[in-house]
């Protein structure tokens, strides 16, 4: 737990944004505690007061990035048909991985492929199974709806969409380009069950950069 009661002299939610840029181009372990107190501008003895050491400040900065850069999750969620929510969650997704000002990829993949640390990965794995399992059951209460078939498996098409996801994350850090994921959203959602949508290759593009289309 974070040590409290000491005097703050900067800005918590810009220091915790600015680590999450560091861990997510870095990983863990590539992710130096002099490399992450100069990008959040102050020095080690406060990342100690206020987070305790390097690995509570990891946690805090996937929350933290979870809350800034996943909001695309509880709005596929929010669509009222299960191939609604794929197609929102796939696309905010593609949307999110390319965003403009930010590290190509997603913290969650990304992190996890420079980082060896069995906690931290651990969180990583944690974070994307409890997304998948939000997807398994929404689309459980689809089955029992009647909105998807009776014999669909919610747990396979919700692990379907987490696999797609964590493919754009990687091809996007490889410079993919945002039509490209896409058209690859498009693709995926070929083999998804129900009427087939009229997206068009210019659907879901964000008319502003800084609108919460996260990964």
């Amino acid at each position: 737990m974070a040590v409290t009661g000491r005097p703050r002299g900067f800005d918590t939610d810009q220091a915790l944004d600015a680590a999450v840029d560091v861990f997510w181009r870095r990983g863990y372990d590539g992710a130096s505690v002099s490399e992450l107190t100069a990008a959040m501008g102050i020095k080690p003895p406060s990342l100690y007061a206020t987070y305790g050491d390097k690995a509570q400040l990891f946690q805090a900065a996937l929350r933290r990035y979870v809350e800034r850069n996943m909001g695309y999750v509880t709005d596929a969620l929010a669509q009222p048909t299960a191939r609604g929510v794929a197609e929102a969650f796939l696309t905010g997704n593609a949307l999110a991985v390319t965003m403009p000002g930010s590290p190509a990829g997603c913290l969650s993949v990304q992190a996890a492929v420079a980082t060896e640390g069995s906690t931290q990965l651990a969180l990583l794995t944690e974070n994307r199974t409890r997304i998948q399992s939000l997807f398994a059951d929404r689309f459980r209460r689809s089955v029992e709806r009647g909105d998807l078939p009776a014999d669909e498996d919610p747990d396979e098409l919700a692990a379907f969409l987490i696999t797609v996801t964590s493919g754009f994350a990687i091809r996007a850090a490889d410079g993919a380009p945002r039509e490209v994921l896409l058209a690859m959203a498009r693709r995926a959602m070929v083999n998804f069950p129900g009427e087939h949508s009229a997206l068009s290759p210019t659907d879901h593009r964000p008319t502003d950069p800084k609108e919460p289309t996260h990964a």
